[in-house]
C-alpha cells in the first residue's frame, strides 16, 4: 500500500480543482504542487537533557533527575552515568506525553474502486496512508484533505481508520472538506466508545521558536510512529491546500525539524504539555525530487491548530460537503484565453504580464489585481470597490475602468491567490485594508468580511 502525503517536490506544480481532481499521493506518480510534503528531520534538542522544569501531561515527567552518584567523576569509563531506570526530564516529558495521548492518534487508509481497462478487466484501485486525531468525544478525527481523497476524487473511496491496538479497521465517513486549507474532518461508523480519546487543543499564537514539539503518524506506512525536534519558525509563509486552479493559498505555517515523512501527512504535532499545536501538512523534500518520494530533510510544516479550531464549527456542519475560504465578491478582469479539453477557459494574469504599452494606454500600474466584476451585496460592493468594462485584446480579456488592487494589509498584491492569503484567516467581522488604484490615483478601502463571504457547498 503506497504512503499518502502532501509530497512538494520543490518544482512540481499540482493540477487540482475544488471538488474535482487533486493529485496528493505519493509513490503513485502523482505530485502535488508547489508546496513540500509534510515531514521533517528529528532532531533531540540536546539541551533539552539539562533539568529545565516543563509542564507535562503527568507529574512524573518533570520529576526525573540525575542521582547523585552520577554527578561524581570515577575515571572509570565502563560505569553508567546514571542508575538504571532513571530517566532524562526531556526523556520523561516526551514517554508522558506518548503514554497519555498516542492512543488519540489514528491511522487512515483510503482505497479507491478498481475501473475496468481497455479490454474490460478490473484494475487494482489506488491505495493511500495517512494520519489523523481525535478532536472531541463523537469521534470526529481531524486530518489533511489530501490524505482522504483520491487524486483529489471524494466519491467512491472508501476511507478505513484504526487506533493503537485496534486490529480490525472501521470503515469512515467524511463530515466536511476545506480543500484551500488542506483539512478534513472524517468520522468512524462504528467505532466503541472506548476507543475514541480526544487529544486536547492548544493555542498555535503562543508559539515561540525552540519549544519542544512531538510529531506522531504513520511515516512511510509505520503506524503509531513519534519523532521529536523544536519549533523552527513560527512565521513560515508557505502555499497550502488547493485552489480552483490547483495551486495552493499562501498561508501561516509552522516549520520544525521533527522528523515527518511520507505517512505523517495529518497527524498532529504536539508541544510539551501534550496539547496539538499544529497539523503536519507538508515537507521541503530535495531529495524526493530526484526520487519522486519525499523524505525527511528537517524541514517540515504544520498547519497551525488555531486555523482549524476556526473551522471546525463549519466542518462539522457541512454536512459532507465543502467548505471554503472566505471572499469578498470580485472576479478578476485580466484573463488569458487558453484550449483545453474542457473547452476554451480564461486564465487569470497579473498586470505585470501585460506589456507596458498597454498598460500605458489604459493607465493601469506596473502590477495588482485588476477587478473585472464586483457582486452586489458582498463586502467588496459594500465598500465601494468598482470593477470595468471587458473588451477583447489579443488572446484575452481586460477589464477597462477597473479599480485595481495594489496591497492588502500592507502585503503586495498581483493575483487572485495574493488577495486570497490576505483574509484566509479571518472570520466574520475581520476587515482587511486594501490599497486600491484607479485612472492614477490611490485611494484606501477597508472591506469588512461579513456571513456572504463563507460558502458551504454540498456534496457532489
Amino acid at each position: 500500500m503506497a504512503n499518502r502525503t502532501n509530497t512538494v517536490l520543490i518544482t512540481a506544480v499540482v493540477a487540482a480543482a475544488l471538488g474535482i481532481g487533486i493529485g496528493a499521493t505519493v509513490g503513485r506518480g502523482v505530485v502535488p504542487s508547489a508546496q513540500a510534503v509534510l515531514n521533517s528531520n528529528a532532531q533531540t534538542n540536546t539541551a533539552q537533557n539539562t533539568a529545565a522544569t516543563s509542564t507535562t501531561p503527568s507529574a512524573s515527567a518533570s520529576t526525573a533527575s540525575l542521582p547523585s552518584s552520577a554527578t561524581a567523576s570515577t575515571g572509570d569509563a565502563t560505569q553508567p552515568l546514571r542508575a538504571e531506570g532513571t530517566k532524562l526530564v526531556s526523556e520523561a516529558n516526551t514517554i508522558s506525553i506518548i503514554k497519555q495521548y498516542e492512543p488519540g492518534l489514528v491511522y487512515i487508509t483510503t482505497e479507491s474502486p478498481a475501473n475496468p481497462d481497455a479490454f474490460g478487466q478490473m484494475g487494482g484501485g489506488q491505495s493511500g496512508v495517512g494520519s489523523g486525531f481525535f478532536v472531541d468525544d463523537s469521534g470526529d478525527i481531524l486530518t489533511n484533505y489530501h490524505v482522504v481523497t483520491e487524486g483529489g476524487q471524494v466519491q467512491g473511496a472508501t476511507i478505513k481508520v484504526r487506533v493503537q491496538n485496534q486490529k480490525v479497521p472501521v470503515e469512515a465517513e467524511i463530515i466536511g472538506l476545506a480543500p484551500q486549507y488542506d483539512l478534513a474532518l472524517i468520522r468512524p461508523k462504528n467505532m466503541p466508545k472506548a476507543l475514541i480519546k480526544p487529544i486536547p487543543l492548544g493555542d498555535s499564537s503562543a508559539l515561540e521558536v525552540g519549544q519542544k514539539t512531538v510529531a506522531m503518524g504513520a511515516p512511510f506506512g509505520f503506524d503509531f510512529s513519534v519523532s521529536e525536534g523544536i519549533v523552527s519558525s513560527v512565521d513560515r509563509q508557505i502555499p497550502i491546500g488547493f485552489n480552483s486552479g490547483g495551486e495552493g493559498i499562501t498561508q501561516n505555517a509552522i516549520q520544525t525539524d521533527a522528523a515527518i515523512n511520507p505517512g505523517n501527512s495529518g497527524g498532529p504535532l504536539l508541544d510539551s504539555t501534550g496539547r496539538v499545536i499544529g497539523i503536519n501538512t507538508q515537507i521541503i523534500s530535495p531529495a524526493g525530487a530526484q526520487s519522486g518520494v519525499g523524505q525527511s530533510a528537517g524541514i517540515g510544516f504544520a498547519i497551525p491548530i488555531n486555523t482549524a479550531k476556526n473551522l471546525l464549527e463549519r466542518l462539522k456542519a457541512a454536512g459532507g460537503g465543502l467548505v471554503l475560504a472566505p471572499t469578498i465578491g470580485v472576479r478578476p478582469g485580466l484573463l488569458a484565453f487558453q484550449t483545453t479539453a474542457n473547452g476554451r477557459v480564461g486564465i487569470p494574469v497579473d498586470l505585470s504580464a501585460v506589456p507596458s504599452q498597454l498598460r500605458q494606454q489604459y493607465n493601469l500600474p506596473p502590477s495588482g489585481f485588476l477587478i473585472g466584476e464586483v457582486s452586489a451585496g458582498t463586502p467588496a460592493a459594500k465598500a465601494g470597490l468598482r470593477g470595468g468594462q471587458l473588451r477583447s485584446v489579443g488572446g484575452g480579456q481586460i477589464a477597462v475602468g477597473g479599480d485595481v488592487i495594489v496591497s492588502a494589509d500592507g502585503n503586495p498584491v498581483g493575483s487572485i491567490g495574493d488577495l486570497q492569503a490576505a483574509y484566509i484567516g479571518k472570520k466574520v467581522g475581520d476587515s482587511v485594508k486594501l490599497e486600491v488604484e484607479s485612472g492614477g490615483k490611490t485611494r484606501s478601502v477597508e472591506v469588512t468580511l461579513d456571513q456572504s463571504s463563507f460558502t458551504t457547498l454540498p456534496p457532489n
